[in-house]
C-alpha cells in the first residue's frame, strides 16, 4: 500500500472516530437535556434498595449512552446528599451493565453496512430543527446518525486498509504470545491509558473491533483491550469527584473498585471464559490463518465484534452478580480508605469559601448540577440567618470586647455572603454554557435572582450593625420604648427569614400558594409596624422626646428590618417563578 494512500486511510479513521464520539456525546446530551428532569426523579426515587438501585442504574444507563453520564450522575446526587453512599454503589453497577449496550450497537455497525441508512435520518433532523418545537428530536436523530455514519466509515476504512494483509502489522501482533500471562497484563494496561487518554471507550472499543475483525488482533489480546477499557473509564468519575464531598470521592472509588475486582477474577479464569463466550457466539477459536482458506477465517473474525460486546455483557453481568450482595462491605472498604475530612479551626485559608454541595467538576450533567445548586442556595439562606442572629445578639451586647467580636462576626459574614454569591453564580453561569431543557433554564434564572436577593439581606444585616456600632460610640442613646420596638421589628424580620428558609429547603418547584401568603402576611406586618413607628417617631422628637439624631438612628434601624423583609418577598417569589 502507497504511503499517501494508507495516511489517507488513517486520517480517515481518526475521523471516523470523531464521528462517532461526537454522535454519541450529541445524542447523550439530547437525551439528558430532553429527560433531565424525569432522570432526576427516577434516580432520586427509584434507589429503595440494591436492586432497584441496579436496575435504576441500567435503565438510565441504557437510556442516556453513556456510563460516565450516569455515573457522574450519581456522584453529583451523592454530593449534594439525595442519595446514600450504599444506593450511589447499586447504580454504579447498574450502570456498568447498561453502558454494555453501546458496544450491541457498535457490533452491530460492524457487522454490516449502516452508513446508507444515515441519510435520509440527517434529512429528517434538519426538517425537525426547523421545526422549534421539534429541535431536540432533532438533534437526538443527528446525534445517532453521526454514530452511525463513523460507525460504518470505521467498518469501510478497516476493509480498505487490509490489515489483515499488511506483513508489518501481522508480525507485529503475532510477536506476543497469546497464551502468555504477561501479554494479556501488557494489552489491559494499553487499554486502561488509551482510555484514560481520550476519555471515551466507545473510541477504544471501535478500534479493537477493526483490529479484530480484520483478523490482525486475535480475541485474547482483544478481550485485554476490553477490560483496560472497564478500568480507564473509571478515571472520569474520579477526577470529577477530586473536589466533591467526600462521600462522592467514596462513591467514585466504589466504582474504581468495582471494575477492578472484576477484572482480578476474571483473570484467573479468563480463558475459559472467553472460549465459553465464544462458544456461545459461534466463532471458532481453533481456526488460524494458516488452516483453512482465506475467505473461510476473515468469515470467522467477522464474527469477533459481536464476541467483544458479548464478553463485554457476561463480564458485568457476572461481577456485578458476584459483588451485589456484598455492598455493605464495598461501602465500609471505600470509608476506611477515604476517611472523613477534619479541617481544624485556623486551619482554612483566609477568605476561602467552602461550599457544600457544588464544585464546578460535576458539570457534566448540568441538569443533575442545577439540583446541588438548589441545595447550596438552601444552604446560602440558613446562613444569612444565622448572620442576622449576630445582628440580634449585637443590638443588645453592652460589653465592648463582646460587641466588638460580634461585629468582627457580622462583618466577616457579610463578606463571607458577597463570595458565596459569585461561587454559585459562577457554578450556574458555568452550568448555563451546557445544553439544558427549558425547564433547566427557568431554574437557573430563578436561583441567580435568589442568590442577588440573599445577599442583599446580608447587605443590610451589615448596614444594621454598623448603625448599631455608630449607636455605641454616639452620645445619643435608644431609650427603652425605642429598644423594645427595634426588638420587635427584628423578631418580625427573623420570622421572615424562618419562613424564607422553610420554603427553599422545600424540594418542590411547585408555586405554594400558602407559603407565599405567610411570607407576604410577615411581610405587610413589618410594613405596618415600620409605618407605625416612624409617623411615632416623628411625634417624639416633636414633643422633644428625644433629638433628631437619636430618631434618625432609630429610624435607620427600622427602616433597614422593612428593606430586609422586601428581600426575603423577593427570594420567596423567585423560588416560586413569581
Amino acid at each position: 500500500m502507497e504511503t499517501s494512500t494508507l495516511v489517507f486511510l488513517i486520517l480517515r479513521m481518526f475521523g471516523a472516530l470523531a464521528l462517532l464520539v461526537f454522535g454519541m456525546k450529541q445524542m447523550s446530551e439530547t437525551l439528558q437535556k430532553m429527560a433531565g428532569p424525569q432522570l432526576r426523579h427516577i434516580l432520586g426515587r427509584m434507589t429503595t434498595n440494591r436492586f432497584t438501585g441496579l436496575l435504576t442504574g441500567v435503565m438510565v444507563t441504557a437510556a442516556v449512552q453513556s456510563s460516565t453520564a450516569t455515573t457522574v450522575m450519581t456522584v453529583s446526587f451523592v454530593n449534594a446528599e439525595l442519595l446514600s453512599l450504599a444506593q450511589a454503589i447499586s447504580v454504579i453497577m447498574g450502570a456498568n451493565i447498561g453502558t454494555t449496550l453501546t458496544a450491541w450497537i457498535m457490533s452491530a455497525g460492524f457487522s454490516f453496512n449502516i452508513t446508507d441508512l444515515v441519510w435520509p435520518a440527517f434529512v429528517i433532523a434538519l426538517i425537525l430543527i426547523y421545526r422549534k418545537r421539534n429541535k431536540n428530536v432533532g438533534d437526538f436523530l443527528f446525534g445517532i446518525a453521526f454514530m452511525f455514519l463513523g460507525l460504518g466509515t470505521l467498518r469501510q476504512t478497516g476493509i480498505d486498509m487490509n490489515l489483515g494483509e499488511q506483513p508489518a502489522v501481522l508480525n507485529f501482533f503475532s510477536s506476543f504470545d497469546p497464551n502468555s500471562f504477561s501479554t494479556t497484563i501488557l494489552f489491559l494496561l494499553i487499554g486502561g491509558i488509551l482510555t484514560m487518554s481520550v476519555q471515551s471507550s466507545a473510541a477504544v472499543m471501535a478500534i479493537t473491533m477493526i483490529l479484530c475483525s480484520s483478523g490482525v488482533l486475535p480475541i485474547y489480546q482483544g478481550i485485554a483491550l476490553v477490560m483496560g477499557e472497564n478500568i480507564g473509564t473509571t478515571v472520569t468519575s474520579n477526577l470529577a469527584a477530586l473536589t466533591a464531598s467526600t462521600q462522592a470521592r467514596r462513591a467514585a472509588l466504589a466504582h474504581m473498585f468495582f471494575n477492578l475486582f472484576g477484572v482480578c477474577w476474571i483473570l484467573t479464569i479468563l480463558h475459559p471464559f472467553i472460549d465459553f463466550v465464544c462458544g456461545t457466539v459461534g466463532y471458532d477459536v481453533t481456526m488460524t490463518r494458516a488452516s483453512v482458506d482465506h475467505e473461510t477465517f476473515l468469515a470467522n473474525a467477522a464474527k469477533l465484534s459481536v464476541v467483544l460486546a458479548a464478553f463485554h455483557t457476561c463480564f458485568n453481568v457476572a461481577n456485578t452478580f458476584l459483588l451485589i450482595w456484598f455492598i455493605p462491605q464495598i461501602e465500609r472498604l471505600v470509608c476506611a480508605v477515604i476517611k472523613d475530612k477534619t479541617v481544624e479551626e485556623g486551619q482554612e485559608e483566609p477568605g476561602a469559601v467552602r461550599l457544600q454541595y457544588i464544585n464546578a467538576g460535576l458539570v457534566q450533567t448540568p441538569e443533575i448540577a442545577v439540583l446541588q445548586a438548589q441545595k447550596e442556595v438552601g444552604v446560602f439562606a440558613k446562613q444569612i440567618q444565622d448572620l442576622f442572629g449576630d445582628v440580634r445578639m449585637l443590638f443588645v451586647l453592652t460589653d465592648e470586647k463582646e460587641f466588638n467580636q460580634a461585629y468582627k462576626r457580622v462583618e466577616d459574614g457579610e463578606d463571607h455572603s458577597d463570595r458565596t454569591e459569585l461561587e454559585i453564580a459562577r457554578f450556574l453561569e458555568q452550568v448555563s454554557d451546557e445544553h439544558l431543557s427549558d425547564e433547566t433554564k427557568a431554574k437557573i434564572r430563578q436561583m441567580l435572582r435568589q442568590i442577588s436577593e440573599i445577599e442583599s439581606i446580608g447587605d443590610a444585616c451589615y448596614n444594621l450593625a454598623r448603625t448599631m456600632e455608630r449607636m455605641r460610640t454616639s452620645k445619643d442613646k435608644l431609650n427603652e420604648g425605642q429598644i423594645n420596638d427595634v426588638k420587635h421589628m427584628m423578631r418580625l424580620a427573623d420570622e421572615a427569614l424562618t419562613q424564607m428558609n422553610r420554603v427553599m429547603n422545600n424540594h418542590s418547584d411547585i408555586s405554594d400558594s400558602s407559603e407565599l401568603k405567610v411570607t407576604r402576611r410577615i411581610e405587610h406586618e413589618i410594613n405596618s409596624l415600620r409605618d407605625r413607628l416612624k409617623a411615632n417617631n416623628i411625634s417624639a422628637i416633636n414633643e422633644r422626646e428625644y433629638n433628631y439624631a437619636t430618631g434618625t438612628t432609630f429610624t435607620d434601624l427600622v427602616c433597614e428590618c422593612e428593606k430586609l423583609g422586601d428581600y426575603v418577598v423577593n427570594v420567596v417569589e423567585a423560588r416560586y417563578g413569581k
